[in-house]
């Protein structure tokens, strides 16, 4: 039986396993910011509903739909993680059944769209992808 000599050889495994392992490590720090930045967008759908529904007294109109957009901006950018690929100022819409005239028990429906890049998969082929979140609450 010949001893042959294996020098080398848990280098050439090494390098064999190593860039799986750097996807496996990157892919996961990188659905990790997804998913946070989509919990993200969720509250800021939340606090964007919420400061619509709530008038500041019995006499006062509803807050205009631009605070409404503004308060889920300034919470969007002030959270969202997006290490400056992506502007940190979602699309928000707000629908409601009559934008002039919101009587208690109607609905207020905020959306939040903000379209997510990969940092390091974008360059592996995967495309960006749009997380949106609803939120719909009824006026107090």
């Amino acid at each position: 039986m010949l001893i042959r000599n294996q020098k080398g050889v848990a280098a050439v495994e090494f390098a064999i396993v190593l860039p799986v392992l750097v996807l496996i490590l990157f892919g996961t720090i990188e659905f990790g910011l997804l998913l946070f930045n989509k919990q993200v967008i969720t509250n800021a759908s939340r606090e964007g509903a919420r400061a619509g529904i709530v008038a500041p007294d019995a006499t006062a109109l509803r807050i205009p739909f631009s605070e409404i957009e503004s308060v889920v901006n300034t919470y969007c950018a002030s959270n969202l993680i997006s290490f400056g690929s992506t502007p940190a100022t979602p699309s928000t819409a707000t629908n409601p059944a009559s934008p002039t005239v919101q009587n208690f028990g109607d609905d207020l429906t905020v959306t939040v769209t903000y379209p997510y890049t990969f940092l390091v998969l974008n360059n592996l082929g995967f495309a960006p992808i749009n997380l949106t979140a609803r939120t719909v609450m009824k006026y107090e």
